[in-house]
């Protein structure tokens, strides 16, 4: 699984994941803002959000 929540939102997302009792679960920071940027900033945000999900999700493999 991944959240992804933009750097403006870090903390909100922090204080929920608390507050739900999942600890370990690490949020895909991206950079803020989302909704006024154009579409090649969108791409961009899109990789950055890839790239870091990829990484968590891969992560425990080399320990499987």
């Amino acid at each position: 699984m991944a959240v992804v929540v933009t750097a403006e939102f870090l903390h909100e997302a922090e204080m929920q994941r608390a507050a739900l009792g999942m600890p370990d679960l690490a949020p895909v920071v991206i950079d803020h803002p989302l909704s006024t940027i154009s579409e090649s900033e969108i791409d961009a945000r899109a990789a950055q959000a890839a790239e870091q999900a990829e990484r968590r999700w891969t992560a425990g493999e080399a320990d499987a």
